[in-house]
């Protein structure tokens, strides 16, 4: 079969796809909530570009550092449980065998079938089937930490930019109702072409994000209201 006649299975897009909407829909959030933030206590044009511009920059890079360590000890992990099943392979390959050949009698397979199908993967890669049906760990939902780092970190930087855009374009008297709008407008899009590329409701994800986008938005705009009152 050709590859582009292969079927392409979502789960394939996982890893990036997580990494690159959390990193989107943070960069809308958090830009525009700090730019209502600091609008509402009064701020001048500048300072709202110098938040905002700020909270660009130190998200990317947040989301970035965040994104590579926490999918790398997942890594890790993966790596430190193959290293003790390539050596338990190697101790007792009869028992390995024996439990992989389990593992298929309990999702519905024959004995003697089970067997078989035990006795070919394992000749064939015997760490790679152990890794697959005992571990869960295969190829496409494998660990990718500089994958989902550089996802995030550029992810965040579009998004954040949004935001920012309207607010340099905006006029001071207009940036809270413009960039309150807009960024809920680019969240809505956010959740329904994430939603879209994971096979799920497009309505449902699109007013999940704008429900808790508003939310953020309403609180730290109330917040710094507050602040811009107090003496």
């Amino acid at each position: 079969m050709r590859e582009a006649n292969k079927k392409r299975h979502r789960t394939g897009r996982i890893g990036w796809l997580r990494a690159a909407v959390l990193g989107a829909n943070d960069g809308i959030l958090s830009t525009s909530s700090l730019v209502l933030g600091v609008a509402a206590a009064q701020g001048t044009h500048s300072n709202l570009m110098v938040a905002g511009a700020a909270g660009l920059v130190a998200g990317a890079v947040s989301m970035a550092a965040g994104e590579y360590v926490s999918v790398h000890s997942q890594a890790d992990t993966e790596q430190a449980e193959l290293e003790l099943e390539r050596a338990e392979l190697k101790a007792d390959y009869p028992g390995e065998r024996k439990e992989l050949m389990a593992i298929y009698v309990a999702r519905g397979l024959d004995p003697s079938l089970a067997r078989q199908v035990a006795d070919q993967l394992m000749a064939h890669d015997a760490l790679g089937a152990h890794a697959r049906d005992e571990l869960g760990i295969s190829e496409t939902l494998r660990a990718r930490p500089i994958q989902a780092s550089l996802a995030s970190a550029g992810s965040f930087a579009m998004g954040a930019a949004m935001p920012l855009l309207v607010t340099a374009m905006a006029p001071i008297t207009g940036v809270i109702p413009l960039v309150s709008g807009t960024s809920l407008v680019f969240l809505a899009l956010l959740g329904g072409v994430a939603a879209r590329a994971g096979g799920a409701g497009v309505a449902m994800g699109a007013i999940r994000v704008t429900f808790w986008g508003a939310l953020a938005m309403a609180l730290t705009a109330g917040v710094g209201s507050l602040f811009g009152t107090l003496p």
